[in-house]
This record gives structure tokens, C-alpha cells and sequence, in this order.
């Protein structure tokens, strides 16, 4: 039965949730990860837990290693990623706690490497369609798992990615909402980009936890405030994530 990848976001990368497990640790051509992979099982199914930012949470989004991350999981033999991450929303529909399946994103970073091809083969250039980033199959699995489980959630969904780790200025978080971005992140770019490249299915759910800065009603975010948030909302994404690894082909 092939590998499903999960790579888990802030507060969302528990190890516990895995059955039987046990880490594997990967050398890549772009290095080895701050922590290594954990292997086990969910309902049966092989799964590979990836913590983004590492277990304890020490690489800033600016930082991670998503080569390695995406060559490790294609090393292990991955048919299939799932993605999560917490998420600030730009829009008023788009409640603290609600989740997202992501369909579209607008990356804003700048210093990240965001390709396997550092060269090409002579005449063989190499340029991924991007069109439709996230895997049809896999979004609808999520959306099914939100719906049987009863949890508020948006159908689609465009992020922007920004670089971090500071969070937006009021005029650019108003700029995102102008460009048509819903929620805004700090890590879905490269990271979905190179899952394309590498040719793994892959998808996203995101956890809204604020509202950004573009709310003038309100105080911006804090990191205490969106920490809280998780605390509160986490276990929905477990939830769907379980329920959506049960029911992959």
C-alpha cells in the first residue's frame, strides 16, 4: 500500500497520531531535515509525519528546508502529500477556527529556493505547469472528510505567501485582499510548487487563526493570540486528516 506524507504546520505536527511509530531518518541531496521523519500507521495506512518547522519548532519559515522535505517524501516513496497550516484571513466570511482547501496560491517570497532544476540538460528545458497547484482528487477528500465530520470549512481557497517571519504591514495585507488572495501564509510556497515539480499529489488544509492586520475594528494578531487559536482548533485538523488518510485510494 503506497506512503501518504503529511507535513504538519505550526501547532499542527503532532507525532502522537500516528500508530507504531518509529523515525526515519533520510539523507537528501539538499540535507536532512531538523527532525527526522516519523513512519507509521493511521487506520492502517503507511504515513509519513513531517514537522515543518521541526519537532520543537526552531526553523523560521524563511528557513525551512522544503527541498529536502519534498525530496525526502519522494525518496520514501510518497503517492500522495497533505499539507496544513495556520493561516490569517483576509476576508470577513473567513471566521478565527475555519478551515480552508486551498485551490489557488500567490507567492510572495523572495529568498527561497524554489526549484529542483538548478540546470538544464542541454535543449531540455524544464517548466511545471502551475495552473491548478493542488490536486483535484486529494482537495475533494479533504472536503469530504470537513463535510462528514460537521466542521466549518471553505470549499476553495487562494493563499498568499509571504516570507516572514514578521507578519504583514496594513497596506500590504489591504494589497493581498485587492490581488484576490483569501488567507495569508508563510509556507505553502515553495513547498507546492516542488510537490509539482517532484510530481506528488499534493494538497493543503488551513486553519484560519486571525485576521491579519487589515481589520482597523480590531488589534493586529498576536503570536499569543494565534497560539491560542491552535490550542482551540487543532484537534479539527486531526480529525479531517485522519478521516481523509482512511479514505485515499
Amino acid at each position: 500500500m503506497s506512503l501518504i506524507g503529511i507535513i504538519g504546520g505550526s501547532g499542527l505536527d503532532n507525532p502522537d497520531i500516528l500508530k507504531d511509530a518509529h523515525d526515519e531518518p533520510v539523507a537528501t541531496l539538499y540535507g536532512e531535515l531538523p527532525s527526522p521523519p516519523r513512519v507509521g500507521s493511521i487506520a492502517g495506512r503507511e504515513v509519513c509525519l513531517i514537522a515543518r518547522h521541526g519537532r520543537e519548532h526552531t526553523v523560521p519559515p524563511s528557513q525551512i528546508n522544503y527541498r529536502a522535505i519534498i525530496a525526502t517524501l519522494k525518496k520514501l516513496g510518497c503517492t500522495a502529500i497533505l499539507s496544513t497550516t495556520a493561516v490569517g484571513s483576509l476576508r470577513e466570511d473567513i471566521h478565527r477556527g475555519d478551515l480552508v482547501v486551498l485551490d489557488q496560491f500567490i507567492d510572495f517570497t523572495r529568498h527561497r529556493a524554489e526549484t529542483f532544476h538548478e540546470a538544464f540538460a542541454p535543449h531540455q528545458p524544464v517548466h511545471c505547469p502551475m495552473a491548478a497547484p493542488f490536486d483535484a482528487g486529494l482537495r475533494a477528500t479533504l472536503i469530504d472528510a470537513c463535510k462528514a465530520l460537521d466542521i466549518p470549512h471553505h470549499k476553495t481557497g487562494t493563499v498568499v505567501t509571504i516570507e516572514g517571519p514578521r507578519f504583514s504591514t496594513r497596506a500590504e495585507s489591504n494589497m493581498f485582499r485587492i490581488l484576490g488572495a483569501d488567507v495569508i501564509n508563510m509556507s505553502i510556497a515553495p513547498e507546492c510548487i516542488l510537490a509539482n515539480e517532484a510530481g506528488i499529489p499534493y494538497a493543503s488544509i488551513a486553519m484560519s487563526t486571525d485576521y491579519d492586520c487589515w481589520k482597523t475594528d480590531e488589534a493586529p494578531a498576536t503570536w499569543e493570540e494565534i497560539l491560542a487559536i491552535f490550542n482551540q482548533n487543532a484537534r479539527k485538523v486531526t480529525d479531517v486528516l485522519m478521516h481523509a488518510v482512511r479514505t485515499i485510494a
